[in-house]
């Protein structure tokens, strides 16, 4: 069976419904979540779904190799960010090549990179007076946003539409499609 280590900073909607997806499926399970934020809402997610769940500091991730043994002992298959807001170090890059992911929540290369997630992206995206927009599920490489781009779709974006508008198209098309693509990435 594959193995899904999942990396995610806030809620965790896209973390649970991916273990979610992989519940009852014999070709792979979530075996854990980690985050950098010990009072993220995607622990009590994890924990209520039963999958081993661990926060970490800067240090841990980046001058130590912490979560690069932690990984290690879990032999992931994909390592999926969902919602994880640091820059994704080298060391673990270079030790899981091809292996990690992200969704990002517009279609890029447009608004991607340093402090383009979330609601400011969804902003950027009406202030810009776009006609659509959508999610990419690409590759992480050692630059914000710029690894090579697995799957994109797309939703229209209306004259009237708020950020927040545009924030819950973006997360039907996550939960509809995120699971899917790792589920195909994984064959």
């Amino acid at each position: 069976m594959k193995r899904i280590v999942i990396f995610a900073s806030g809620s965790g909607s896209n973390a649970e419904n991916l273990i979610k997806f992989f519940e009852n499926n014999n070709s792979a399970s979530v075996v854990q979540v980690l985050t950098n934020k010990p009072q993220a809402k995607v622990l009590d997610r994890a924990k209520n779904l039963k999958v081993s769940a661990f926060s970490f500091n800067r240090v841990a991730i980046s001058k130590t190799d912490d979560v690069l043994n932690l990984l290690k002992a879990s032999n992931p298959d994909l390592i999926v960010l969902a919602g994880y807001l640091w820059k994704f170090p080298d060391n673990l890059l270079n030790a899981f090549p091809n292996k990690v992911i992200n969704v990002h929540p517009a279609l890029l290369p447009k608004f991607g990179g340093k402090g383009m997630y979330g609601m400011n992206v969804h902003q950027a995206v009406v202030d810009n007076k776009e006609t659509e927009t959508g999610i990419t599920i690409h590759y992480v490489n050692e630059h914000y946003d710029e690894g090579a781009i697995i799957f994109q779709a797309k939703c229209e974006v209306e004259p009237t539409d708020s950020a927040d508008d545009v924030a819950a198209k973006i997360h039907e098309l996550e939960m509809e499609h995120f699971p899917k693509v790792v589920e195909g990435l994984l064959k």
